[in-house]
């Protein structure tokens, strides 16, 4: 295992240097919290739906880790060019733990930037119902992001461009957050209450919402239990299109 413990502080490191790439990725977040949270707030207030600010705080933090995490696959690309991914894999170690150390570092990395995204939250009012719940909502986010992160890799471990690779992930990004209740209320026995019980984002935000609001759509337990078990799916698919990977 260490060359996972290896990759993982690598990993994260490279992130932590990048100055630019830690202020860059929270742009978003905030302008959406901003400009949706305050440009849509007197209007869900008014539909009687109470502060839109804290509904949509967990929708923000889950997009954060969703975003994060599956665009964490476009090293594997870039390692595979500059040679990087090359001297690794053919280390005397299973691909299964190179890949595992890999997608503990994107996961690491979008649980970070989803914390950081949740305190500052605070500075334009957002209170979470019960602080107590902090460790349970991080095990949520480290889930979600292994979860994501090895869905990135294992699109990425099939692409040899980095441009390919980000048409394919808007493809699919930008459907799986529209489409989990992030920004919006979704309704049961609806047609878009059937679609978002199809997306495991849907797991992540409501979780959060579950547990920062007190607000829900399932129950906490099977968003658990969901998010659990798409993981473990999630993470063994990865590996097998990463053991595919030509060098």
């Amino acid at each position: 295992m260490k060359i996972t413990y290896i990759l993982w502080l690598r990993q994260f490191k490279r992130y932590l240097r990048s100055k630019s790439r830690v202020i860059g990725s929270l742009v978003q977040p905030l302008f959406f919290l901003l400009a949706l949270g305050f440009g849509f707030g007197p209007v869900f207030s008014q539909a009687g739906k109470g502060d839109y600010i804290h509904f949509l705080v967990p929708g923000i933090i889950g997009m954060t880790i969703v975003f994060t995490s599956v665009f964490s696959g476009m090293e594997t690309i870039w390692d595979r060019q500059f040679g990087f991914l090359k001297e690794t894999l053919v280390a005397p170690v299973s691909r299964f733990n190179i890949m595992l150390g890999r997608t503990l570092g994107g996961a690491t990395i979008a649980t970070f930037q989803g914390l950081v995204v949740l305190f500052l939250s605070l500075i334009v009012g957002f209170i979470p119902v019960a602080w107590e719940f902090l460790p349970i909502i991080i095990l949520v986010m480290f889930l979600s992001s292994i979860l994501f992160t090895a869905l990135g890799t294992a699109i990425a471990s099939k692409l040899n461009d980095m441009q390919g690779f980000q048409l394919i992930m808007n493809f699919i990004v930008i459907p799986l957050f529209f489409l989990s209740g992030a920004i919006f209320p979704v309704e049961r026995g609806t047609t878009l209450g059937t679609i978002a019980s199809l997306n495991p984002l849907t797991y992540t935000v409501d979780a959060l919402r579950n547990l920062l609001t007190d607000i829900n759509f399932f129950s906490l337990a099977r968003d658990l239990s969901i998010l659990g078990i798409l993981t473990v799916l999630f993470l063994f698919l990865g590996a097998y299109f990463f053991s595919k990977v030509e060098i």
